[in-house]
């Protein structure tokens, strides 16, 4: 009993230092809203209508928006559908991929469905989402279309990442002006550049680090903002509570007529951030968000709000600068101190999904290669991306200093904001039918918050030409290179797959494939993750030797989060023994990051070995038709590789070379080896030595193909990738040509390499030309 009560405690002190912070990071934009909602409300027609019932009406939308869209769409609908504990659009797109089969990546296997977390969920949908599912099956421009609407959401989800940190640095530095009239729009433009620089600058150190600097100031800006509130009630007029009727939103409606719908716009910012909590619960737990928002955010953001409309309801001429008016004069630096802070915290929940969501789009196929790096050594899937966070910081300096106005940037920001939701909530009706099987549940789902959503949505293209056209160029110019780059992947695939070598010409080759085979492994990387790519036949016809032994390596990702290191490697043969030919297909989820740690060469050899052994005693794997080796694949575990018996691991440093017996060409490749590692970061790295135990038991062949494993294993390792070129035929369309000979070919050449992104060793790099004609 003692024991579950202090595991129930450590579980416990840990969930409640999740919420302290996931406030710092997923709520700093959400709490920093009151800054801007009022003042963005009523600009415009609406100040004709300003008095104490307009007051009242918009703090009933706002109260109604925030209970509505925030507590009961998201936290208890939204933040229930994670795919694994992870969230956001990608999250959403993953389970429908899973559940109703909508995926379009090209390689996946019927292997992949046996992966621990492809099955998170319910099983297969039952018969009433069975019509629906069918229709998604005969139209495959349906899916087409899904994924489209799923890359719009996430373009708005990174234009957030812009159009957060403008308004959120401008609104809470704007508050200078209040205090010192002197202080022009210039010098204002500087301070708020100079902070959004440094905020921008100090993302590489990480989400972890960044949490536990910016916790203790959202708190405090949320009990000031809270403190405020109630006082602003107090003082200046306790009616304000009766305007959490939604009478009140009618009685405003009723006044303003079509002004209260164009105002629209502004009431929405009070939801801005909101895709933020969903987004970032990969960073946290969903019961920590939950509760974070529950108990501390949403109460002090409705006392904030219902201060703040009963201090205007009495100074309506302070709608201007609404906030820092209504700051007691004795506290207001200390306030406008912590709001500039905060409003920097603010900005740092929307980067961090962005980086989220751009990393998931990239191992999707659907973004660019960019560098993603680990910022935490302790906690998995806290990531800083250099090249999206300079972009970032470009644009919002561009935004911000081009608009110069927060009402414009407001308008921009809400039609952002309504968009990703509105998108949600589509994807939330799928989820229902296709996911938890409930699909008399997502019509009226869709129905109410579609309908609440649409109506803001409306209001908000009404301000395009007022700043509303900003997100929506920028999700354009977004979705574009995200759908060329998927375009061109698709096509540069299907080309290898309609190419692929016949397996009767290798097996006519000989086990010798008409070459000189010399030792050394060549890792040989395709996309393919069945049959041998056509740039095979190249080295074939063209080089006069090859390696001894062969491993044509897959590196695809998979509609899962994550895949644990027990279920990573599928090791299988490509030709019968005496040809030495493997295939490894190493899997990723849209979460995972291959980690530079230097052993994926010695998990590789250990993983063959360990195949190679179950292959003499699983009946499964003893069959002679060579027709069907592309069949047989075993999950390799690698921690059961690490462990296994097959080979004895030893450890020595990399300098110690000379005490191994080596052929001339593996010594110039470690004298080479050793003057690039002098030129770069001095790492001292451990070599891994193989031995086969004395086992009198083993087959004589298997034996014979181990000791051929570890002696190509000693005379080097070689990766050879093909260096394609994609160019559309001469009978494609313009549009085609467009896409692909300018779209496709600018993204390939401006983005980071595979041989990168595979944390591939340069030295031992071969790369092979190839000229994709798609």
């Amino acid at each position: 009993m003692l024991v579950i009560s202090m595991l129930s405690w450590v579980n416990m002190s840990k969930t409640l230092l999740l919420v302290y912070q996931s406030v710092g990071v997923v709520y700093g934009d959400l709490s920093t809203s009151p800054l801007y909602v009022y003042t963005s409300t009523f600009k415009g027609n609406l100040q004709l209508h300003l008095n104490e019932e307009t007051v009242f009406g918009a703090f009933s939308l706002i109260f109604w928006t925030l209970t509505l869209i925030l507590l009961l769409k998201y936290v208890f609908f939204v933040l229930s559908a994670d795919d694994n504990g992870e969230g956001g659009t990608f999250a959403l797109y993953s389970l429908l991929c899973r559940h109703a089969k909508l995926s379009l990546l090209p390689n996946q296997q019927a292997a992949d469905e046996e992966l621990s977390a492809y099955k998170y969920g319910p099983p297969a949908p039952v018969t009433n989402s069975s019509l629906l599912k069918r229709f998604f099956d005969k139209h495959k421009k349906l899916r087409i279309a899904l994924l489209i609407f799923v890359l719009i959401g996430a373009g708005m989800v990174i234009g957030d990442g812009v159009l957060t940190p403008a308004i959120s640095v401008l609104s809470s530095v704007s508050g200078l002006q209040v205090a010192e009239k002197k202080l022009n729009e210039g010098e204002l433009m500087m301070i708020a550049s100079v902070i959004l620089v440094g905020l921008f600058a100090l993302q590489h150190c990480g989400t972890h680090k960044v949490a536990f600097l910016f916790a203790p100031i959202v708190f405090i800006w949320l009990f000031s903002i809270f403190g405020i509130g109630l006082y602003n009630i107090i003082c200046w007029n306790p009616k304000i509570v009766h305007a959490l009727s939604p009478h009140y939103i009618v009685k405003y409606f009723k006044e303003t007529g079509k002004d209260g719908w164009i105002s629209l716009g502004g009431i929405l910012l009070c939801t801005t951030g909101t895709e933020a909590m969903f987004a970032d619960i990969g960073h946290f737990t969903t019961l920590s968000i939950k509760l974070a928002f529950t108990c501390v955010i949403y109460p002090c953001l409705v006392v904030q709000y219902m201060g703040q409309a009963a201090f205007l309801s009495k100074n309506t001429s302070s709608i201007d600068h609404s906030f820092y008016d209504s700051i007691p004069e004795p506290v207001y630096w200390p306030v406008f101190v912590i709001a500039t802070l905060a409003a920097i915290v603010g900005s740092q929940a929307v980067i961090t999904a962005t980086f989220s969501i751009v990393k998931q789009c990239q191992s999707l196929g659907c973004f660019p290669r960019v560098k993603v790096v680990h910022t935490s050594k302790h906690i998995y899937g806290q990531i800083y991306i250099p090249e999206i966070n300079w972009i970032l910081m470009i644009l919002t300096l561009a935004v911000m200093i081009g608009f110069r106005d927060t009402t414009m940037i407001g308008n921009a920001y809400g039609l952002a904001c309504v968009s990703v939701m509105l998108i949600t909530t589509c994807l939330m009706a799928l989820v229902f039918t296709f996911v938890w099987q409930r699909g008399a549940l997502a019509v009226p789902f869709l129905l109410f918050f579609g309908f609440i959503e649409g109506i803001y949505l409306s209001s908000a293209f009404i301000k395009v030409p007022q700043g509303g056209w900003v997100p929506l160029m920028l999700s354009l110019v977004i979705v574009l290179v995200m759908y060329v780059w998927h375009y061109g992947t698709r096509k540069k695939y299907n080309f290898d797959l309609h190419n692929k070598v016949a397996l009767k010409w290798i097996l006519g080759l000989g086990p010798s494939l008409g070459i000189v085979r010399v030792p050394g492994i060549g890792l040989i990387y395709s996309e393919l993750a069945v049959g041998v790519p056509a740039i095979f036949s190249h080295f074939v016809t063209n080089l006069p030797a090859f390696h001894k032994v062969m491993v044509f390596v897959c590196v695809k990702s998979v509609p899962v989060p994550y895949v644990s290191q027990e279920e990573r490697f599928l090791i299988g043969r490509i030709c019968p023994r005496p040809y030495r030919m493997y295939r490894c297909i190493v899997r990723y989820g849209y979460k995972d990051i291959p980690r530079d740690d230097g052993e994926f060469e010695d998990l590789l050899i250990k993983s063959i070995a360990e195949f190679i052994q179950m292959e003499a005693v699983e009946p499964q794997f003893t069959g002679s038709d060579s027709s069907s080796y592309e069949g047989r694949m075993a999950v390799i575990s690698t921690r059961i590789a690490q462990t296994s018996s097959s080979l004895i691991v030893s450890e020595h440093d990399d300098l110690d070379s000379n005490e191994i017996t080596q052929s001339s060409r593996a010594l110039t490749l470690d004298s080479l080896r050793s003057i690039y590692e002098d030129e770069s970061v001095q790492i001292r790295r451990r070599r891994v030595r193989f031995q086969l135990p004395q086992n009198p038991a083993m087959d004589s062949d298997v034996r014979d193909e181990l000791l051929d494993l570890i002696e190509a294993k000693d005379a080097g390792v070689a990766y050879i990738l093909g260096n394609s070129y994609v160019k559309a035929r001469r009978s494609s369309s313009f549009l085609k040509k467009l896409a692909i000979d300018i779209g496709y070919s600018f993204l390939k050449k401006n983005c980071r390499g595979p041989s990168v992104a595979l944390n591939i060793p340069h030295i031992s790099l071969i790369e092979v030309g190839m000229i994709y004609y798609v």
